[in-house]
């Protein structure tokens, strides 16, 4: 993952809030005078944004909107012509046409349907790291549909209706954390701060008119760096085989296969949102790169097994030899 952003000046943030949250470590320098009464309404909410996001899209809270979705699909009698409608906030528009897009353009390597095999497997909501036999999920097509509100069917808060034909456990995660920087991100402007930037555990976005150095975390030695990208007005995320990794799997599963990619060993992404970069940083380890090109503009790097690193010709990055 990238390593803790520092700014090109090296002159520290006016103001820093750091805290821990959805199980990694937030840090948001902010570039100009917050006083602490303002800093304690801003963490306020963003901590307030924080838990209403984690209680809708987390399958480790058995009572998050996803959780419940998978316990309705489970009764007896959801099928195509009876499927099961649940309704999730109006941000669950934007991530559901990421994953939506890059769906397609992986051919279903990137799914949100990813949800029982990475719980199978062991990353369930015990983290009990004991896998099972794993099955292939279904194909986004025969099981689920997103529509708009609908004053006849659904049920649950929100705007955007998901409906399912057969049990399904969704997983956000290779995307929700940059989703959610992003929303964070929202927060700190609506509270007129222009410069600052939010570091999710190596998911950033920043904002300001200077730029960013952020350091690219080696996954082997990781109080070491490969290079350097420098970003502005932009995000960028990344991945690695060594996080949240248990016996024969880390955290990114492809469901063609089952197993978890070894020939990749971290990818970076910069895009216009945390949202699209955390999801194609995962995409990297499915896909090559050229597949993704069609549907957004971005720069990447990707540190392969074999120690050779591929880049995008544009990518703002000084690579290290």
């Amino acid at each position: 993952m990238p390593a803790h952003s520092t700014a090109v000046s090296g002159v520290p943030p006016t103001a820093v809030i750091a805290f821990e949250a959805i199980g990694t470590a937030w840090q948001i320098d902010i570039d100009e005078e917050l006083s602490a009464e303002r800093q304690a309404a801003l963490l306020t909410k963003i901590m307030e944004r924080i838990e209403a996001f984690d209680r809708t899209y987390s399958r480790f809270h058995d009572d998050s909107t996803v959780m419940e979705l998978w316990r309705q699909s489970r009764q007896p009698g959801c099928r195509g012509d009876n499927p099961v409608v649940i309704g999730f906030p109006e941000d669950a528009g934007p991530m559901l046409d990421v994953y939506r897009k890059l769906y397609d353009a992986t051919n279903g390597a990137f799914t949100p349907l990813i949800g029982q095999v990475m719980s199978d497997a062991g990353y369930d909501a015990t983290y009990s790291l004991v896998s099972k036999p794993l099955t292939k999920p279904p194909s986004w097509d025969d099981v689920l549909s997103v529509s708009p509100p609908s004053p006849f069917k659904g049920e649950g808060r929100g705007e955007v209706y998901v409906s399912v034909s057969r049990p399904v456990l969704l997983d956000f995660g290779a995307a929700g954390k940059g989703y959610l920087v992003d929303l964070v991100a929202e927060i700190v402007v609506s509270f007129g701060i222009a410069s600052f930037c939010v570091d999710a555990g190596g998911d950033i976005v920043c904002r300001g008119s200077e730029p960013t150095r952020v350091g690219l975390e080696n996954p082997l030695a990781t109080d070491e760096a490969i290079g350097i990208a420098t970003i502005q007005n932009a995000s960028i995320c990344g991945s690695a085989g060594n996080r949240r990794a248990w016996g024969e799997f880390h955290h990114t599963i492809d469901p063609r296969t089952l197993t978890s990619p070894r020939h990749v060993l971290a990818t970076w992404a910069i895009a216009s949102t945390a949202l699209v970069a955390d999801a194609l940083a995962t995409c990297l380890f499915l896909v090559p790169a050229d597949d993704l090109k069609t549907v957004y503009t971005f720069d990447y790097v990707v540190l392969f097994a074999d120690g050779t690193v591929e880049r995008s010709p544009s990518a703002p990055v000084e690579l290290f030899t």
